[in-house]
């Protein structure tokens, strides 16, 4: 394809757009929901690689990187420092570690790009190289090291036209559908055009209609549900003091809500294992919630007496009595990778912080009448993880901790990524946190009804189970990957077409 006339930022000029354009991206997502900016900080991206060597591709990517994740998941310091209890300079050198590394996922991309495209980038190489290439850099990050799907682009278009195509290719596709507009506009500016323009139209616009169309189906009943957000602070979770307290608020709090069909409690809401509270406390619980026809799913950690493993649990009370264990477990969270980090400061040694996996055939658990797909905090970060449970289950329930991450981006962030998850699957979602954001998410991922943070809240709300597939619960990711091999097959075969 014929080469484009676009810009070429040398020098210190391109660096420092390649960080501002990092910087913005994250004001695509929550909480400032300026979607546009993810079309945006791309665009720049791709034009701070364009007649560059493979080396300053890399730092560039690298910059955009450290704008990007610098800003974005800042809140890691908050979890280090505060909760963590490191000093603040070893706080900023671990967060920035984190960061750093982040940051080499763009750097090398942007390197292995210079390396196979055409110095000045050809319509070929925008249209198809730069974006599969960064769908595969999301799906990459996503898995690598247990993965970290945080900031994917897609998850920033929830509240745009582009959240149409969510439940039709997941959010993975609208990843691609963000970079592959950015390119078109690119193509648009250089090559002086109007059909790439109205392309672009035609996808959002698409997206705006296809948000029009329901594909799951209502079961013909509601069940009336209430979420308990103890507001239990971090300092004092685990202190054994507290733990009588803990247990007479949400036992306190759960009675004055016998009228629901159901009750959540957030992740880790009990903090002693289920054996040692059986007999005195959820055998009494339970029996008052069958006189009541009350379910409750509730957090807490549950010991394997026979191995002494542990795990991160949520627990079934009233018509039976099921467990689900924690599958994806997060590093430095739940576990600690390296047991010689114990001891080095008090982020390694955090209380339950050796949790066991959870098998991966975990049968579903039915709670007032509906199977419920659960995951436990970062899990609902993984859209495959969700996506096992389905179209079995008619609803999502989400129990969190969001404590560790104080007044930050984080809880808002990940709210925006339980929205995505309903939208994929179709299926309203129950999210449930210890201080804050509670909130009843409907099939379309809008946000029925929600708590404010840092309270301690109930929230009661009639809750409609859906059944049935969207596109994306059905195929999976096979179209996207389909599709993605067939993009890098036509870009290879332009780009021996034109050598």
């Amino acid at each position: 394809m014929n080469r484009l006339s676009l810009p070429a930022w040398t020098g210190k000029k391109g660096a420092v757009v390649a960080l501002l354009a990092g910087a913005i991206m994250p004001l695509a997502f929550a909480p400032f929901h300026w979607y546009p900016l993810a079309v945006l900080s791309l665009l720049l991206l791709f034009v701070c690689w364009q007649q560059t060597t493979p080396k300053q591709a890399f730092w560039r990517g690298c910059l955009f990187g450290l704008g990007m994740f610098g800003v974005g998941v800042s809140w890691v310091f908050v979890a280090i420092h505060v909760f963590g209890d490191a000093s603040v300079p070893l706080a900023v050198f671990l967060t920035g570690l984190f960061v750093g590394f982040l940051s080499l996922y763009t750097g090398v991309l942007g390197a292995l790009i210079r390396r196979v495209s055409a110095q000045q980038f050809s319509m070929s190489d925008l249209l198809l190289l730069l974006p599969f290439a960064w769908l595969v850099l999301e799906w990459f990050k996503g898995w690598f090291l247990t993965g970290f799907p945080w900031l994917d682009l897609g998850v920033s278009q929830i509240d745009g036209p582009l959240a149409g195509w969510v439940p039709v290719i997941g959010v993975f596709g609208v990843t691609w559908l963000v970079a592959l507009t950015a390119a078109l506009l690119l193509v648009a500016w250089g090559k002086r055009h109007w059909w790439p323009a109205l392309l672009v139209l035609v996808i959002w616009f698409g997206g705006w209609g296809i948000q029009q169309v329901d594909w799951t189906q209502a079961t013909g009943k509601s069940i009336k549900a209430t979420l308990i957000q103890g507001n239990i602070p971090q300092e004092i979770k685990w202190d054994p003091e507290q733990l009588m307290r803990t247990l007479a608020l949400y036992e306190v709090r759960t009675q004055e809500h016998w009228d629901s069909d159901l009750v959540v409690w957030p992740e880790n809401a009990v903090t002693a294992f289920y054996h040692q509270l059986k007999d005195f406390y959820f055998q009494p619980l339970a029996e008052q919630a069958r006189q009541h026809n009350t379910d409750i799913l509730l957090g807490l950690p549950f010991k394997d007496l026979a191995t002494d493993n542990y795990y991160n649990s949520m627990m079934l009370l009233g018509s039976g009595e099921a467990f689900y264990h924690k599958q994806h477990l997060v590093p430095f969270g739940d576990y600690v990778p390296f047991e010689t980090l114990r001891g080095l400061i008090a982020f390694f040694d955090l209380p339950m912080s050796s949790f066991s996996k959870g098998r991966d055939d975990q049968p579903l658990i039915e709670a007032a009448g509906e199977k419920v797909a659960i995951s436990i905090c970062y899990e609902d970060t993984f859209t495959s993880q969700v996506r096992s449970g389905l179209p079995e289950a008619t609803m999502l329930v989400n129990a969190t901790n969001n404590a560790w991450y104080g007044d930050s981006f984080a809880p808002h962030q990940h709210l925006q990524i339980s929205r995505s998850r309903a939208l994929e699957s179709g299926r309203p979602m129950l999210r449930v946190t210890t201080n804050g954001i509670s909130a009843f998410i409907d099939f379309k991922g809008q946000v029925e009804r929600q708590t404010a943070q840092f309270t301690e809240a109930t929230l009661s709300h009639e809750v409609q189970p859906r059944t049935g597939y969207t596109p994306y619960i059905f195929w999976g990711r096979w179209p996207l990957g389909i599709l993605t091999v067939l993009g890098f097959g036509l870009w290879w075969h332009f780009k021996r077409k034109a050598s």
